[in-house]
């Protein structure tokens, strides 16, 4: 009888590798070798050898004193997940961003995550956050993970965040994901009127106008929803 890997172990190896890129991009700053190693519960000379493979993969990058965070590697994997959708948003990514003046990017879900497949930084601007695609965060947490919850029917256990979000039409949050940085989020709604994914801007200035960068990522939302019927 042909084996079709159903009962085959996991390897050990890669499990231990897509630990370390999840705790990455958790991440809003580089980590030195020893915070990552403690972080996913590895020795440090193995976590250093993994490091290593995933650089010499692109998929994590260190800096000048040494410390890693997710490389470049990452964006052009992210470019083959649900091409269709990164392919309707890129455009409204970057208008979102030349408007506000801010990061923008494209979240689907995946599970109980949020995960980042796409973003845009803005370029004319002297200060701006950097949020890399594969950043991932759970899906109750955080403006991107409530704008993919919005269109679900609404239950008794919903966060009062959930709700104001449905009532305007918007998610906001300040510091759920990152401290200190606040995202504005809103669905791109499937034929069946869930989520497909959620676009979203993320910023630390408090003083900006949330009314008008909630609208912005309403209309953006909705343009990418309708150019994917």
């Amino acid at each position: 009888m042909a084996d079709d890997g159903a009962s085959a172990p996991q390897s050990q190896t890669l499990d231990r590798g897509l630990r370390i890129l999840e705790h990455l991009a958790t991440l809003a700053a580089p980590q030195p070798v020893a915070e990552v190693a403690a972080a996913v519960g590895l020795h440090r000379s193995i976590a250093y050898r993994l490091l290593r493979t995933l650089e010499d993969h692109q998929l994590v990058e260190r800096d000048g004193a040494g410390r890693y965070r997710l490389g470049l590697g990452m964006a052009a994997l992210a470019r083959g997940v649900r091409t269709d959708l990164q392919a309707a948003a890129l455009p409204r990514l970057d208008a979102l961003a030349a408007e506000l003046g801010m990061t923008a990017f494209l979240v689907v879900r995946a599970g109980d995550e949020a995960v980042t497949v796409a973003s845009v930084e803005p370029h004319d601007t002297a200060a701006h956050v950097s949020y890399r695609p594969g950043t991932r965060h759970p899906v109750d947490r955080g403006g991107p993970g409530l704008a993919l919850l919005m269109p679900d029917p609404p239950a008794p256990e919903d966060r009062p965040e959930l709700q104001e979000a449905r009532r305007v039409g918007w998610a906001a949050s300040h510091g759920e994901v990152i401290p200190g940085l606040r995202s504005i989020a809103a669905p791109v709604l499937g034929p069946d009127g869930g989520a497909r994914a959620a676009l979203a801007v993320v910023y630390v200035d408090e003083t900006a106008d949330t009314d008008r960068i909630g609208r912005s990522v309403v209309e953006a939302a909705a343009a990418v929803t309708a150019a994917l019927r």
